[in-house]
């Protein structure tokens, strides 16, 4: 048996492989121990919320709520960050995307209005006829989610996930995401670079060290 001990010393990826959903859960679970009831109750109700609108979806290998965990679970463990509205919009950063307008209407209800606007500053807007793919996500990232320090942390942890776990994307799709993702590396590690990204130097360093990672798993898929 993996003991709580045991559990919050595992590597996110170990812990997904091993444990799945139920033990990324049971991580968020026992690191928010360490936040005020008050914080800890918001971000449980966000985990909650974000099970129920994700519950059937899939990314290429596991349940997509995976993702939202270990997002929210980066920015909590590696990148240090306890402000619960920040990890309350982790947990719903994708909540927005093909889903009805009215889903920001609700969070902006249901959990502040700093957190609807943390998930609106890291929602890729519906992209325009004809307008280049590639592009327009990397407008995005220079202006938008530049313009709001705490989302470009949301955005960093999120593009981590995607970025380091592309190996596990297979097919078609896996060139489709290499050819998004190459050119944004260099954006985001602009991004982590400005002074007002409300990191510390050492988190600073750690996640450079992830977006090289990362560039060499885009590389190989690109071949």
């Amino acid at each position: 048996m993996i003991t709580g001990k045991h559990l919050t010393a595992m590597p996110l990826h170990a812990v997904t492989e091993v444990l799945g959903s139920a033990g990324l859960a049971r991580r968020l679970e026992l690191e928010l121990l360490r936040l005020p009831p008050a914080d800890r109750r918001l971000v449980a109700a966000a985990a909650v919320w974000a099970t129920e609108l994700h519950g059937a979806q899939r990314r290429v290998r596991e349940p997509y709520i995976n993702h939202l965990l270990r997002v929210t679970l980066r920015i909590l463990c590696y990148y240090r960050v306890e402000d619960p509205e920040v990890l309350a919009a982790a947990l719903l950063h994708d909540s927005v995307e093909d889903q009805p307008v009215t889903i920001q209407t609700i969070i902006s209800r249901g959990y502040g209005t700093r957190v609807a606007a943390l998930v609106a500053s890291v929602t890729t807007p519906a992209r325009p006829s004809g307008v280049d793919r590639v592009s327009h996500y990397l407008d995005h990232l220079s202006t938008t989610v530049a313009a709001s320090p705490w989302g470009r942390v949301i955005k960093l942890s999120d593009f981590t996930d995607n970025g380091v776990g592309i190996i596990h994307t297979t097919g078609p799709k896996a060139a489709r995401v290499a050819v998004k993702y190459a050119p944004a590396v260099p954006v985001l590690r602009s991004l982590l670079s400005l002074p007002d990204t409300p990191l510390t130097p050492p988190v600073k360093t750690h996640i450079h060290a992830q977006l090289d990672l990362a560039t060499t798993r885009i590389a190989a898929v690109l071949g």
